[in-house]
């Protein structure tokens, strides 16, 4: 009965083992989407199930997002909502649409509630654990379903989150792996919150007339007569445009749902952050971590100051009285007792004229007497990462 017992034990972990090895291998050979459909229609998934079922579904919609780029020709300087990417330039695939960059936004603010839906299946007491090797991760870019030679996560990540220290990087340097837990399924809905509520807030100002505002004033100028190649080179019409449309997309009335749809992601982000670190506190192992506790390291090599999580929560409890309206943002024209109040900013959206917020009468329904932010809990987590608080700020949401 003990042999047949311990057999027993041995195959569920054998086999647990397998499980994520191949899940880890299937995203390297399948993609992303293929990934996505065959666990969602798992009937009985286990809690790494919906864990990797959530996390394929953030990531897949961040690829969505790069294969809008890809398509539309951008430089290297695009930019998907929370992720810059460094793709390298391709001609267009598909005629500009002045609508596709509010669809992509659209899809990744429904696609975040939808990575949710499985993590919050998980049990707060899960004891499960999912092996990811981030050298499997992949962005189908140009969406031919084929591994490419710059698609890698990892290449594509990289660059941004460790900036010049990635070409000083030894090139052999293995990617990490990963060992995911329940924790982390905090952390990583904390992020989807965070990644909607930037969504939200651009849609809450639709910049597609703006866009095609700009885009149609370009086919006019090109008509009349373009500028040689030599000449554009000197002139920064592409950063002039940006901004044209920018300003357009903020004097315009909001969406007054989508501005309190933002407002409650940015308050769930940081509800979801405190669930994590008191998870991660509990914590007594050590197996290739991903955001560790003070006991524990980092399977990605990035290495945390002792006392990072209580730290990190205090800014994050600064942000939370601040988007809630209990403490004010400083405003160039009024003294420490009377600044900004930015929750009704997500309240009661207005048209934004920029030249009248400069000055400040289009400010005045946003300004009341109260308590001034200080950023005293941002500038001492500055010190204790040593001035990288914005690296930190992206790995520890």
């Amino acid at each position: 009965m003990t042999i047949c017992r311990l057999a027993c034990a041995f195959a569920l972990v054998a086999g647990s083992a397998f499980a994520q090895t191949t899940l880890s291998a299937e995203i390297g050979t399948n993609g992303l989407a293929a990934t996505e459909l065959r666990l969602a229609a798992l009937p009985a998934p286990a809690d790494e199930d919906r864990f990797a079922l959530g996390a394929v579904r953030f990531l897949a919609a961040l690829e969505r997002g790069a294969q809008v780029q890809y398509a539309a020709g951008m430089p290297a300087t695009a930019m998907v909502p929370m992720l810059p990417l460094p793709l390298a330039e391709s001609p267009p695939t598909s005629p500009p649409d002045p609508a596709a960059f509010a669809r992509l936004l659209r899809d990744l603010s429904d696609s975040m509630a939808k990575a949710r839906e499985p993590l919050q299946q998980i049990a707060e007491g899960s004891d499960f654990g999912l092996t990811i090797d981030f050298a499997d991760l992949w962005f189908d870019l140009n969406a031919d379903g084929k591994r490419g030679e710059v698609e890698s996560v990892v290449d594509i990540a990289g660059p941004v989150v460790m900036g010049w220290e990635w070409a000083e990087r030894d090139p052999a340097t293995p990617a990490p792996v990963v060992r995911f837990d329940v924790a982390d399924a905090a952390w990583l809905a904390a992020y989807t919150h965070l990644v909607g509520g930037l969504a939200d807030t651009v849609l809450a100002y639709d910049p597609t007339e703006a866009i095609r505002t700009v885009m149609d004033s370009r086919a006019a100028f090109a008509d009349l007569s373009p500028l040689p190649d030599e000449v554009m080179a000197f002139f920064p019409t592409n950063d002039v445009d940006a901004i044209s449309v920018l300003l357009r997309m903020l004097d315009q009335t909001p969406d007054t749902a989508r501005a309190a749809q933002a407002h409650g992601n940015f308050l769930a982000m940081i509800a979801q952050n405190r669930v994590f670190w008191a998870r991660v506190a509990a914590e007594t192992d050590d197996n290739a971590e991903w955001v560790p506790n003070d006991r524990q390291a980092s399977a990605t090599g990035l290495v945390l100051p002792q006392g990072t999580g209580a730290a990190w929560l205090a800014v994050l409890g600064d942000v939370e009285t601040i988007l809630k309206g209990e403490v004010l943002l400083p405003f160039w024209r009024l003294g420490p007792d009377a600044g900004l109040n930015l929750a009704r900013l997500f309240s009661d959206p207005r048209p934004i004229d920029v030249a009248g917020w400069i000055q400040g009468a289009d400010a005045l329904p946003y300004l009341e007497k109260g308590r001034v932010a200080t950023g005293e809990q941002v500038m001492a987590f500055d010190d204790m990462v040593s001035g990288n608080s914005g690296l930190f700020a992206i790995f520890l949401n």
